[in-house]
């Protein structure tokens, strides 16, 4: 053997020992770490094996154009994913070296059914390690608002699943409107991953004002959603500090970003209609607080007014009774009182004719006299008892003005209190609160009642009567 070698000679010497070492093709399992194709057709390929995160093993490998015109095609329909970099596959190849470009593999075959099986194993280990970690349900456990209407977007600007998403949440029946802002992203390809991590990222700085991401993308080829069972990409939604839902287009299979998202829907048009019906449901819960508000308001009216009524009902037989009574007690002591005039006068009619008739003989003057006195005392009884009825009669009257304004305080008051009521219902309702020049001011959706809760460049929305005005914090004291 020649002691020294040229080396096109060593090359040569490997080409012919790799050749006897490997006259046929073997299978081989590798890992496409590049991918890139000529204008003629061609495939280039860098396989490599990893330990880890190590690479352990690297080769370069070709795919002429006859035969991946035909590889392509069958591994994409069979597996639904897509030929590109970052996949493991089983492929059929020839050991080829060339003394100028070096080792070379040249596939003739692929099995796309060890690249379903190990596709099928990485969801399953990403699924177990997001459960292992406890970060699997995390954005699910997070209340979506009540009422979401700022929502972030990630999608693509060009995407037609974008495009019906927005005709549908401006063009709803209800005329309920939505602040969206788009945050452009990649939805398929290579730069999937990144793009949208580094979407969720600039919502992130809003964290405040957004109350809800859809990430949505349209109809699609299956191959396409690989992307969408990725670890990292799936890892940011599940820590991600607001509700996350998803409208990737699929109607078959849920990728991993849809088993941890907060709320799965199958399209774009299908998120819209969510948002929507969220509002829908709030709205037709406020008219019927409405609702229930006036038909309580009738109901208090109607029962303090038939309450009202029955007071007076009350008292007016209540004023008649005591008249009655009074009347009848006032009768009662008349005809007492008579009774007693007339057992007086008789009593002492019969005394005058005994003195008289005893004293008639003697005494005429004296008769005169005591006919004058008798006369005078009668005048006087007589006074007596005018005067006894006339202060019966004062205080009967008494007692009855006293009764009869006593229920005209009570009538009244029991008006004023109707009334009273009625304008506090009046003068609560907020459209004529707002009318009578009051606002309200809030920020992301809720009341402000302390200064303490704005800070500088915050934005608020006034309400007014007649609309709304949005402004900016400039300086709080």
């Amino acid at each position: 053997m020649k002691q020294q070698l040229t080396l096109s000679e060593l090359n040569e010497s490997i080409k012919d020992a790799l050749l006897e070492a490997f006259p046929g093709s073997v299978w081989v399992v590798a890992e496409v770490s590049e991918l890139k194709h000529n204008r003629s057709g061609h495939c280039y390929l860098e396989l490599v094996e990893k330990q880890g995160n190590t690479i352990v093993a690297r080769s370069r490998a070709t795919i002429w154009s006859y035969t991946y015109r035909m590889l392509k095609p069958y591994f994409e329909t069979t597996t639904g994913q897509a030929f590109t970099q970052g996949i493991k596959i089983l492929v059929q190849a020839t050991v080829e070296y060339h003394p100028a470009y070096g080792l070379s593999l040249n596939i003739k075959d692929i099995d796309p059914t060890y690249t379903v099986g190990d596709m099928a194993l990485q969801r399953k280990e990403i699924i177990n390690r997001l459960q292992a970690e406890g970060v699997f349900e995390m954005n699910k456990e997070l209340d979506l608002p009540l009422v979401p209407q700022k929502i972030a977007v990630i999608s693509s600007a060009t995407a037609a699943g974008y495009q019906d998403f927005m005709n549908q949440l401006e063009d709803n029946e209800y005329g309920f409107k939505f602040y969206t802002h788009l945050f452009e992203a990649y939805m398929q390809g290579a730069e999937t991953v990144p793009s949208i991590i580094n979407a969720l990222d600039r919502v992130f700085a809003y964290e405040d004002f957004f109350d809800a991401v859809a990430i949505i993308r349209g109809g699609g080829a299956t191959a396409d959603l690989s992307s969408f069972d990725d670890y990292d990409l799936a890892i940011n939604i599940t820590q991600f500090p607001i509700p996350v839902i998803t409208g990737i287009g699929h109607e078959k299979d849920d990728t991993i970003i849809d088993l941890v998202a907060h709320t799965r829907l199958k399209t774009p048009t299908a998120v819209a209609g969510f948002f929507i019906n969220g509002i829908e449901r709030f709205y037709e819960r406020l008219i019927q607080v409405e609702t229930e508000i006036s038909t309580r308001t009738r109901e208090i009216l109607e029962t303090q007014h038939d309450k009202l009524a029955r007071i007076a009902e009350g008292i007016k037989y209540s004023v008649s009774d005591f008249i009655n009574e009074r009347q009848a007690k006032l009768s009662r002591r008349g005809n007492e009182l008579q009774q007693n005039i007339s057992q007086f006068s008789y009593k002492k009619h019969s005394e005058l004719n005994k003195v008289r008739h005893g004293l008639n003989a003697s005494m005429a003057v004296w008769g005169v006299e005591t006919k004058n006195n008798i006369g005078r005392k009668q005048r006087l009884l007589k006074r007596v008892v005018s005067e006894a009825i006339l202060k019966e009669n004062i205080t009967l009257n008494h007692q009855q003005d006293v009764l009869l304004g006593s229920v005209k305080r009570k009538l009244m008051k029991e008006h004023d209190r109707i009334v009273m009521n009625k304008n506090s219902v009046r003068l609560l309702d907020p459209e004529n609160v707002l009318k009578r020049g009051f606002t309200v001011t809030l920020k992301e959706g809720k009341i402000i009642k302390s200064s303490k809760n704005v800070k500088t460049g915050e934005e608020l929305e006034t309400r007014f009567a007649d609309g709304t005005i949005k402004s900016k914090i400039i300086q709080n004291k």
